[in-house]
C-alpha cells in the first residue's frame, strides 16, 4: 500500500499546484481588468478552479501524506527534514485558504494592486522548491 499512498499523494501534488500556481495568475489578471464581463468570466473559473480542482486536490495530498507518514512513523518521526515539510506544507495550506479568502473579496468587488498577487504567486513556488529539497535531501 506504501508505493500506491505515494503515487496518489504525488498526483494530488500536483494537481493542488497547478490550482495553486494558476489561481494567483488569475487574481492579477483579475485586478487588471476593467471590464465587467472579463471580471465575471474571471470569477467563474476561480470560483471553479478553487472548488472543484484546488480543494480536493489539497485534502487528498494531505490524506495521502498522512498516511505515508503513519506507515513510516518509526523512521520519520525522529527527523528533522519530516517536521519542516510538514511546516511548509502548512503555510502552504494557509495560502489555499488566502487564495479563496481574496476570491471572494474580488468576487464582491473589492479592488486589489496587481503586484500583491505577483508577490503571492511567487510563493508556492519557493515552498515547492524548499519541500522538495528536503523531501530528496533529507538534511
Amino acid at each position: 500500500m506504501f508505493l500506491f499512498y505515494k503515487m496518489m499523494h504525488i498526483i494530488s501534488l500536483i494537481a493542488w499546484y497547478a490550482g495553486i500556481f494558476y489561481i494567483w495568475r488569475l487574481f492579477v489578471y483579475h485586478s487588471e481588468t476593467d471590464s465587467d464581463d472579463v471580471r465575471k468570466t474571471l470569477s467563474v473559473m476561480e470560483e471553479k478552479l478553487y472548488r472543484i480542482i484546488m480543494t480536493p486536490a489539497m485534502y487528498s495530498t494531505v490524506l495521502f501524506g498522512f498516511l505515508l507518514f503513519y506507515a513510516q512513523w518509526n523512521v520519520y518521526k525522529g527527523q528533522f527534514w519530516i517536521w519542516m515539510k510538514i511546516f511548509l506544507v502548512t503555510i502552504n495550506i494557509v495560502l489555499h485558504y488566502l487564495a479563496n479568502s481574496y476570491r471572494k473579496k474580488l468576487l464582491n468587488g473589492t479592488k486589489y494592486n496587481s503586484k500583491k498577487f505577483r508577490i503571492l504567486n511567487e510563493m508556492p513556488t519557493l515552498l515547492l522548491i524548499g519541500i522538495i529539497y528536503l523531501v530528496v535531501f533529507k538534511p
